[in-house]
């Protein structure tokens, strides 16, 4: 389609990137009828891929945030590595809440929302969309009701990771919902928004940040001095953002074909992974393999967060070839009928050997 585009060319794009991809994106992520879209106090900017949509969001919340000298940020303990390294160098002083249960293997959301209670007030507050990355970890929508209602009364802005959107539960609505919640509510945010995985365009680099500001008759004045803010943010980094991969993601999202074709693809995919996890839980189990597996088919997305040791993990390694990382996360993408039962027979073994 590209090829036989007569509009077609290598020229730059604007630094604020493609309209036609960033107002497909914003309606994939907030929805076809979001007032806030109609409103206009969604400022959309392209970006490289989720990397570059966290970075520009960082720089600019660093800069206008909460006027304190070092501004506050929470990140999920665990989380995507990326995440404290780009906070940090953009000047926030980068502090943890809690997520994980390594007893249940499932969300620890009372002590979550304990430390986003007491945390000092106007904090960034870091929040992946769906299917967290490492732990395959995401709250219910009513738990995610009551992390909005903390972060509204603690005055805290939120700053959605939105790397998985479709790969969760395959609906890309639903994979949305969150981020739909906190905008109906009136809460303003930032959203990074990635194509790498679910368009499967990950050298392509192709993102998107969306600030969101909140209702009022100003709304619209206040996102287009943000927008000017965005500007300088972006000539300073990358001048504009590449054209190639935008106009791949904009074919598909704005052609009623392509994007139903999309949604099929995404529908198996997301099957795809939950049948590898569920097919893991019920061989392990048949086995005997030492431990509780029930979360394995509770979590969801690309990742699978073990809960093996390190010593395990270093067994798999050694003596199987089968490499995942020091915190136990396995990619469950790369796991098919060829190779399943060569993983399950290494981790029933690394777990018997290495209790």
């Amino acid at each position: 389609m590209l090829h036989e585009d007569p509009q077609s060319n290598h020229e730059y794009l604007p630094i604020r990137g493609l309209d036609s991809f960033l107002s497909a994106a914003q309606k994939l992520i907030l929805g076809d009828g979001s007032p806030a879209i109609s409103e206009k106090r969604v400022c959309s900017f392209q970006t490289v891929s989720g990397t570059g949509a966290v970075y520009l969001g960082a720089k600019f919340l660093a800069r206008h945030h909460s006027g304190l000298e070092k501004p506050i940020a929470l990140i999920s303990n665990p989380t995507w590595p990326n995440h404290h390294q780009i906070l940090s160098q953009c000047g926030f002083k980068v502090e943890t809440y809690p997520y994980y249960c390594p007893t249940s293997k499932g969300l620890n959301v009372t002590a979550m929302l304990d430390t986003l209670e007491n945390a000092p007030r106007a904090s960034i507050v870091v929040l992946q969309t769906c299917a967290h990355n490492p732990t395959g970890i995401d709250p219910t929508q009513q738990e995610w009701k009551q992390i909005a209602s903390v972060i509204r009364n603690r005055g805290h802005f939120p700053f959605f990771d939105c790397a998985y959107q479709g790969f969760a539960s395959g609906d890309l609505s639903r994979d949305a919902w969150a981020c739909r919640y906190f905008v109906e509510q009136g809460l303003e945010c930032c959203i990074a928004q990635s194509f790498a995985k679910n368009l499967g365009l990950y050298g392509e680099r192709v993102g998107a940040f969306h600030l969101v500001c909140g209702p009022g008759k100003d709304a619209s004045a206040t996102c287009s001095r943000v927008a000017t803010q965005l500007s300088i943010l972006q000539r300073a980094q990358i001048s504009n953002p590449p054209a190639y991969g935008a106009r791949l993601a904009s074919c598909v999202l704005n052609d009623e074909q392509l994007f139903s074709q999309w949604q099929s693809e995404l529908r198996v995919m997301s099957s795809r992974l939950s049948g590898m996890r569920e097919t893991v839980r019920v061989q392990l189990q048949a086995r005997g393999t030492p431990g509780s597996w029930d979360f394995l088919s509770t979590q969801i997305g690309m990742f699978s967060y073990t809960g093996l040791s390190r010593p395990q993990i270093l067994h798999l390694k050694d003596k199987w070839h089968i490499y995942m990382t020091e915190n136990g996360r396995v990619s469950v993408s790369g796991l098919n009928p060829q190779n399943i039962d060569h993983f399950i027979d290494a981790v029933d073994d690394a777990v018997r050997t290495c209790r």
